[in-house]
């Protein structure tokens, strides 16, 4: 599920209608689904009994056409109030993640509770029918009760993989379940059941592994955890909630790991490699499916009756109700976000409608009204979330209180996520015996990912990104550093944190912590496995501490593997950490020994995917095979290994898009040149006196898709990296384009340059509309003829003004133009 979004992508994706109609068409016949070759399962006869049955039958002939529709429809609480109830019967509630109680992302668990509170009592009274039906609230709670401060926060599911362990996975769910229930939510958008097959893919880590079989053990083990066993005639109990197995189907098989690209599979592939983790959760209760935002044969899945209907309720027997994506209807063929019949006829129960739900309400009535959407097909999408909600105890006859907010972040929680922290790691490499560090030893411990809550958690905490993340957001918690620090100074041992690899006095052991910085879904998407195609600075420490003879162990924290060769070259030993959540701890466990000489627990993970031996994707020839973990004890050696790349970093990796969706696009970095020197623009902000000051992300036209600056000096702003070659869009009339916001012109002049060669756009910055999103293009031949050369370009952006400039960039990439655009003024 995507993120909260404002109201300016309804009027997009609007637009977008069309232009998806007929990028569909084509897949219609590859994309046929043969119910015979699926599966065969079965929601278990508890899900419902025929007294429920009943109450639904009489409860249904009551309900106006109105009502009714209502109940298909689902609205964020970023833009709807439970007044809006009163005239807006909606069935459901989402909070988006960034979509807080009153607008704060770190309300309490209790202010959730009172707002669930708020919302559940204006829908339970009556109209004018007498007919009142209880909304259902929902949350991505993706690992743990991740939207909470103060939760119990557990490793991304690519870590729970490499635990293999669905006892585990069983006891987490019932944590999380706890957690949310506490907060007095019902529902949660878990598990996720993708099988990533690209790692380019930037939800690679919301999948659990590569394997199948793995997936379906772990779908059972996470639905029963979440919702408990269902007993016939009784409600699921205040300790557990709904699960939802998504995303229906393949997201995880997209061509070229597009996050919501297209699964090109035949029909058999789809089934055995992406299909098997449903019957599982069917069988096991599931009591909701989310449908994917991606395509199969170039057939949007929202809009998919074979296998929302044909291959999902029927053959493998789902009695349960199938909810959208984040305005996933919207892509369907023919549809815009608030006019859609032909998701729900194709099988879809309930819309996700965040930000449409009040013009998508109408249109449905109509539909409804006019026989558009059948009557026969109305009721079976109201049948089965009304089936649903009784299953959870929402009506008042019987009605399950779920608003024990002590649940949130006890101790013995916390005991369960330090467990799976320590259960995920995988060692792969281990020259020496350097781990586990010895009692007594002196420690440094240094990278960018040390002493970062942020790095260490991973998208999907607290915000959508996950990028504002501090230690405050969880005091329950260690950083990886403290856990270090504790664990070596109880073992009688010193550890030092240091800024860079700094010592002043020499270390026995360093322990380097980089990795990935947070982000989500298709923020995440890269396009190559290369770890820092450019300014390579984690492994320059490491290479520094090796230099000097410091036995140096690595722990790299991903959300998925990469190509590391240069990296786990330049270190002793090479521990995959992926995103292991609040619970530092349990890194510590594995990793130091106490003052017996042992740990408290040893490495037992193994790895989930294929570790590459190349930057490609997929990975062709991995250099660690799933199933591939150390232990200690063991007495493999893991020689030199090949850093080959095996793909042009120049050409594979983006020579044309360098800043969207809020961030610098790999390779390409973004950095401030001012008084205080050169570096990277970090999140949360970050400034120096007299010079440029970054502000945080911030919402123009997406959730978190641009970044704003204010010039308080003389400063540029540069978006570099390797070498590209643009010659060929040189030759073929392209212009570098910049999309932004205005915020404050100033009187100092602005300048725009590309490969070093600078042009003076003053003109067309005071010429924009101030506070309103604009467009600024310049030819790549402005550049070229003023000698830039375009076939190594190191600088494809730089920006530079003075005190009193302001501008937040939402995008800035090179394309091709059918006009002739005029070159700005030179800078001299």
């Amino acid at each position: 599920m995507m993120r909260r979004q404002a109201m300016g992508m309804v009027t997009a994706l609007l637009l977008a209608g069309t232009a998806t109609a007929t990028a569909q068409t084509t897949g219609t016949e590859a994309a046929k689904v043969h119910p015979e070759l699926w599966p065969a399962a079965k929601s278990p006869a508890a899900i419902t009994d025929p007294k429920t049955e009943a109450r639904i039958d009489a409860l249904m002939k009551k309900m106006t056409i109105e009502q009714k529709v209502g109940q298909l429809i689902q609205g964020d609480i970023s833009t709807i109030t439970p007044k809006d109830l009163e005239t807006y019967p909606l069935g459901s509630i989402l909070a988006g993640g960034n979509s807080g109680p009153n607008g704060n992302e770190r309300s309490t668990a209790a202010d959730w509770a009172k707002l669930v509170g708020e919302f559940r009592a204006v829908s339970l009274r009556p109209q004018a029918n007498g007919v009142a039906i209880p909304i259902i609230f929902g949350v991505d709670a993706v690992h743990g009760h991740n939207n909470i401060p103060g939760a119990t926060l557990f490793p991304h599911n690519i870590g729970l993989g490499a635990a293999r362990d669905p006892e585990l996975i069983q006891r987490i769910g019932a944590v999380t379940a706890a957690e949310i229930a506490g907060s007095g939510i019902e529902w949660t958008f878990a598990p996720t059941l993708a099988v990533p097959q690209d790692l380019r893919w930037g939800r690679s880590y919301e999948g659990y592994a590569s394997d199948p079989k793995l997936i379906a053990e772990y779908a059972k083990a996470m639905v029963l955890g979440l919702q408990g066993p269902l007993v016939a005639g009784k409600t699921v109990d205040g300790t557990h909630v709904a699960a939802t197995a998504k995303h229906f189907l393949a997201d995880g098989g997209t061509f070229e790991g597009k996050d919501q690209g297209d699964a090109k599979a035949d029909e058999k592939e789809l089934i055995a490699k992406h299909a098997m983790g449903y019957p599982a959760a069917i069988d096991a209760g599931a009591l909701t499916v989310m449908a994917s935002f991606s395509s199969w044969q170039g057939v949007k899945h929202h809009g998919n009756k074979g296998l929302l209907t044909d291959a999902l309720k029927e053959k493998m027997g789902f009695a349960g109700f199938v909810v959208g994506d984040w305005n996933g209807h919207g892509q369907v063929a023919g549809c815009s976000v608030t006019d859609c019949a032909q998701s729900i006829n194709a099988g879809l129960d309930m819309f996700m409608a965040p930000d449409s739900w009040k013009g998508l309400y109408e249109t449905t009535l109509k539909h409804a009204k006019d026989g558009t959407i059948s009557a026969a097909r109305l009721d079976d999408a109201v049948r089965r979330i009304l089936r649903v909600k009784y299953k959870l105890g929402l009506f008042p006859e019987g009605h399950v209180d779920r608003s024990v907010v002590k649940a949130v972040g006890t101790p013995e929680h916390l005991a369960v996520a330090r467990e799976a922290v320590a259960k995920s790691l995988v060692l792969l490499k281990n020259n020496g015996g350097i781990l586990p560090i010895k009692p007594g030893a002196r420690v440094l411990v240094t990278g960018p990912a040390a002493d970062s809550m942020a790095i260490q958690s991973g998208g999907w905490t607290i915000s959508w990104q996950g990028t504002d993340v501090t230690h405050a957001d969880f005091p329950n918690g260690q950083t990886i550093w403290e856990a270090l620090n504790k664990s070596v100074r109880d073992a009688g041992g010193v550890a030092t944190l240091s800024d860079g690899g700094v010592y002043k006095e020499k270390p026995d052991v360093a322990i380097v912590v980089f990795g990935e910085a947070p982000y989500a879904e298709f923020q995440g998407d890269v396009a190559t496995l290369d770890y820092q195609p450019s300014e390579a600075t984690d492994l320059a420490t490491l290479k520094k501490l090796k230099a000097a003879g410091i036995p140096v162990v690595a722990l790299f924290l991903s959300g998925r593997p990469m190509f590391t060769n240069p990296e786990i070259n330049a270190a002793d030993a090479f521990v995959a950490g992926w995103l292991p959540g609040s619970q530092g701890a349990g890194v510590a466990d594995v990793l130091v020994a106490g003052k017996d000489g042992k740990t408290v627990r040893g490495f037992t993970g193994t790895l989930p995917f294929a570790w590459p031996a190349d930057a490609r994707s997929p990975v062709e020839k991995p250099q660690f095979a799933v199933g591939y973990g150390l232990k200690y004890g063991a007495s493999t050696t893991v020689p030199q290994l090949s850093e080959e790349l095996g793909v042009n970093i120049a050409a594979a990796l983006n020579v044309e898009n360098y800043f969207s969706g809020g961030r610098a696009r790999a390779p390409w970095v973004l950095t401030v040149t001012d008084a205080g020197g050169s570096r990277p623009v970090e999140s949360p902000p970050v400034s120096s006196p007299g010079g440029l000051i970054a502000a945080r992300s911030v919402d123009v036209r997406a959730q978190e898709d641009g970044k704003s600056f204010v010039w308080t000096g003389p400063a540029a702003l540069h978006l570099s990296g390797p070498y590209a070659d643009l010659s060929r869009q040189l030759g073929n009339s392209f212009a570098l384009r910049i999309d932004w916001r205005i915020d404050a012109t100033g009187s100092a002049p602005v300048s725009l340059a590309l490969g070093g060669k600078a042009f003076d756009i003053s003109a067309a910055v005071k010429a924009a509309p101030k506070g309103q999103v604009s467009t600024i293009k310049v030819p790549l031949r402005c550049f070229a003829d003023a000698g830039a050369n375009l076939r190594q370009v190191d600088y494809a952006v730089s920006i530079q003004s003075d005190k009193g400039f302001a501008a937040t960039l939402l995008n800035t990439n090179v394309e091709a133009v059918g006009e002739n655009l005029p070159c700005p003024p030179a800078v001299k």
